[in-house]
Order: C-alpha cells, then sequence, then structure tokens
C-alpha cells in the first residue's frame, strides 16, 4: 500500500474490434483493446502494446485486467514471435497491419480509464471515453461507430470478482468455499493461513471440477504470498495446492498468466526441501501447456531448474526439474538460453557419470541437438564421443529407450555437416551403427539408416580431393 501505485480494473470484457473482425483475443492488448503492433511479454507472463505498459509505468498505475490478474511491469521483453504471428495473421486475412500506438495517445488512454474508474470522478461519462477508444482503433486502421462503443464499453460498477446476479453467488457452493479461503489466506493469524491451505490442497487433491471453479484470479493471488511464507507448513501446503490445480489443464495457462511463476521459482532456490519438491512439480505441470513454455523461459526458470538437477536436491525435486527442462526445452528461445547458461557441458559430464538422471537427462539433449546453437555445443562437447561409447557399452540397464535416446541425439547431431562426420569416423560410429541397425526397434533402425547415409554419402569437396595424396605430397615437400 505504501508504494504510491493505485490499481483500478480495465472494463475491456468486449473490444468494439470484435464487432468488425473476428480478431484472436490473445492479439488484443488487454489496455488498449486494440490489435497489438509492437507487443511485449513483462514479468507476470502477460503480453501488452509497448506504450501500453510505458504509460503505466510513468503514471505509476497497475491496472487489473478483466479476467482478475494483476500484470508486473518489473522487466519488458519484446515478444517478436508474436509480433510475427500477428503480422502473418493479417496477411494472410487481408487486413492492414496494425500501427503502434504512440506514448503520447497511450497515456491519455491511462489517464482517461483512471480518471473513468475513479469513484471520486463521477462526471467521466461514456462519449469521453468512446472517443478515446476510437482515436486508438483508427491508428490501426480498423473503424467502428460511436454506439458500438457506447455498447461494448460499460463502465464497472462492481469488482469483477463479482457475479452480475446477486443471487448466483449465493447458490454457487465453490463461491463460498472461495470466499471463506480468501478470508483466511488474507488472515494476520498464521494458523488460519495453514488452516486455508491445508484445506485448499485437500479440496482440490482429487475433485477435478473443485480445482477448475477454485483456480479464480482472487484466489490466485492471495495464495501467491502464502507460497513465500516463511512458515513451513504455510509454504509447503500451499505450493502442494498450487501443485493440485495445476493438474487441471484448463487451469495451466491462468495460472502463468496470474503472475504465480517467480514465487515458485524463489522457493525452488531456497524453500524448505518439500516445497522445492513441490514447487519443481508445479513447473513441470505449467510447462506441459504449450502457451506457457516461453513465458516460464523468460521468468527465469532455466537457471534454478538446471541448478537443482545437478545439485543434492530430492531424487523427486531433481526428476521433476528434469522433466521441466525437457518440455521446456522444446521451445527454441529456451534451447537458445540453456546454451548460454553452459547447460550442454554439464548435462554431458552428467550423461557420462550414468547415474539415476541418464535417461531424463538424454532427453533433454535430444531436444537440444535439434538446433543450430545447441548442436554446436554438443559437437564442441564432445557429445557424438559420449553417445557411441555408451552405445559400444551398452550399460543401460535393460533401458531401451536410454539406447534410443543416444540413437536420438546422434541423429540431431548428423545434420552438423562435415564435423558431425569427421568426429563419427573418429569415435568408429559406422560399424557400431551398423549392428544397431540390425537389432534395434523400428523407430531406431530408421534413424540408424539415416545416420549411416549422412556418413557414406559424399561431398564435393571429398570428392575432388584426395586427402592420402595430398598428405603424402607435403611429407615430400618437407623432406625437401
Amino acid at each position: 500500500m505504501g508504494t504510491g501505485k493505485q490499481r483500478w480494473r480495465i472494463s475491456f470484457h468486449k473490444s468494439p474490434l470484435k464487432h468488425h473482425l473476428p480478431f484472436p483475443k490473445e492479439f488484443i492488448c488487454p489496455i488498449s483493446g486494440s490489435l497489438m503492433a509492437d507487443p511485449i511479454i513483462v514479468s507476470s507472463g502477460h503480453t501488452f502494446e509497448r506504450h501500453c505498459v510505458n504509460a503505466c509505468k510513468s503514471l505509476c498505475f497497475i491496472p487489473i485486467l478483466p479476467d482478475g490478474s494483476i500484470p508486473n511491469f518489473s522487466t519488458i521483453i519484446p515478444n517478436r514471435a508474436f509480433k510475427s504471428t500477428i503480422l502473418n495473421w493479417c496477411s494472410s486475412s487481408n487486413i492492414d497491419p496494425p500501427q503502434p500506438l504512440d506514448f503520447l495517445s497511450a497515456q491519455n488512454l491511462v489517464r482517461t480509464l483512471m480518471a473513468a474508474q475513479n469513484p471520486q470522478n463521477s462526471s467521466m461519462n461514456f462519449d469521453v471515453m468512446n472517443r478515446l477508444i476510437e482515436s486508438v482503433t483508427q491508428l490501426n486502421h480498423i473503424s467502428t461507430s460511436s454506439e458500438e462503443s457506447v455498447t461494448s464499453l460499460p463502465l464497472p460498477t462492481r469488482p469483477f470478482c463479482y457475479s452480475s446476479s446477486s443471487s448466483s453467488s449465493e447458490m454457487d457452493p465453490n463461491s463460498c468455499e472461495e470466499d471463506e479461503l480468501i478470508v483466511k489466506l488474507k488472515s494476520s493469524q498464521v494458523f488460519e493461513q495453514e488452516e486455508a491451505v491445508i484445506s485448499l490442497r485437500n479440496l482440490t487433491r482429487t475433485r477435478e471440477e473443485t480445482r477448475f471453479h477454485l483456480c479464480t484470479p482472487r484466489l490466485l493471488s492471495a495464495l501467491r504470498y502464502m507460497i513465500t511464507s516463511r512458515y513451513a507448513s504455510v509454504q509447503v501446503n500451499s505450493v502442494a495446492a498450487l501443485v493440485n490445480l495445476s493438474l487441471e489443464d484448463r487451469n495451466k495457462v491462468k495460472i502463468v498468466r496470474s503472475g504465480i511463476v517467480p514465487s515458485l521459482i524463489d522457493v525452488l532456490k531456497g524453500g524448505f526441501p518439500e516445497s522445492q519438491e513441490h514447487a519443481a512439480g508445479a513447473l513441470f505441470s505449467l510447462a506441459l501447456d504449450d502457451q506457457n513454455k516461453t513465458a516460464i523461459g523468460v521468468l527465469g526458470a532455466l537457471p534454478p531448474l538446471l541448478h537443482s538437477i545437478r545439485s543434492e536436491y530430492s531424487e523427486r525435486t531433481r526428476d521433476d526439474s528434469a522433466l521441466a527442462l525437457y518440455h521446456l526445452s522444446l521451445v527454441q528461445s529456451n534451447r537458445a538460453k540453456l546454451v548460454k547458461l553452459g547447460a550442454v557441458q554439464s548435462l554431458l559430464g552428467m550423461v557420462r557419470s550414468t547415474g539415476p538422471m541418464t535417461g531424463r537427462i538424454l532427453l533433454i539433449l535430444c531436444n537440444m541437438a535439434g538446433s543450430l546453437e545447441g548442436r554446436g555445443a554438443m559437437l564442441d562437447g564432445g557429445a557424438v564421443e559420449c553417445f557411441v561409447g555408451m552405445l559400444r557399452k551398452g550399460e543401460f540397464d535393460g533401458e531401451s529407450n536410454t539406447r534410443e535416446s543416444c540413437v536420438t541425439a546422434l541423429y540431431g547431431l548428423s545434420h552438423g555437416g562435415l564435423r558431425f562426420k569427421g568426429l563419427a569416423k573418429e569415435a568408429a560410429a559406422e560399424d557400431l551403427l551398423i549392428g544397431i541397425e540390425e537389432m534395434g526397434s523400428e523407430q531406431a533402425k530408421d534413424k540408424v539408416k539415416r545416420i549411416l547415409e549422412v556418413l557414406r554419402e559424399k561431398d564435393e569437396e571429398e570428392k575432388e580431393v584426395d586427402w592420402d595424396e595430398l598428405l603424402n605430397s607435403d611429407e615430400d615437400t618437407n623432406s625437401a
């Protein structure tokens, strides 16, 4: 409360844009209500038009979005991939690309929103809001009528967390449960906080519909503060409850957008041991949704996850951290980050030690071999020799999946051209692979066949140069 910042609710339930063209909802800035031209992703995982965020920061304004979540503007990162997606959609839909909103217009928009939603300023009317929205939409080459703006942008008369019908929330038992839990979660009494998180954990342990109905912005906001509690029982049970909530697929994106991931990262870094286990499990669960992968990487989860799998954490923490990294490394942006973190060298070192995490680590390395940066780092780190050596020794304890992971990783590395061929020849990989081709699974056989084709094909340079003759001629020259 002492920050001097104000929080107001934004009532863009229905954007006037939707009355003209079926814009995908995710392409619309939650603050301007317009198609984004310069999208950025912020610390909480939300995406906005750049100058809308700059205007909010300049005016110390923290909006509460229509879904009840509160964005965190502490970090701003350009969302180039999302910008490209919007432009491609506009092109395929024969729509002019949106134009960036200038800072002054964004500031005026935010000021108007603040004034319109300030209970002390009742003189603000619909017409003022309409004129501002119309000016914004004109910048994006989209027209809208004054009448449609009036009907689609009603000013809020009550908090969004309440139902439009006073009787509906009273009839909904989930709403009653939510209200009771939130009151206790916000209590200053630790025993009430503990009682609430234990109750939430139990309620969401097996009841799938309860997981969905209780995963609301209000409850997630209250739970976020409990996750970093200094009291062990409160912290452990709150993170465990979040794991339960994340098991419902419909909740995964909602949880990440609530801004709760940074708290999970803090727990993974320095929470109580049992809390760390649950935090790793929660990140693994959230990473299963493709929409979350990039945001979780941007929010800084990769370094602590990498640290946890190579540290003296519990086996459960390390296992779930590895699974989280596997799913996060399916995204190119996260693979590039892992290379910069020096993850490839660490992961190869763990594979060479053939510990209990070998299978999980190999899965991550298979993903890394699928990118140019990861492939280069693996070739530098001796991955070809490592995988060929593992296949030759056959020390997999009957784990055929581990054997196939080695083959898959080599297949990814085989796209490394002459460099891979040289390293594979040095490791005497061809004869070994011929043996695997005869006894492996159908999937492994197909990959081995393709690797052998790469090793046997002659490049133009190799066809033109007789390396033996060239080397002999060098010796003759030196002796002369």
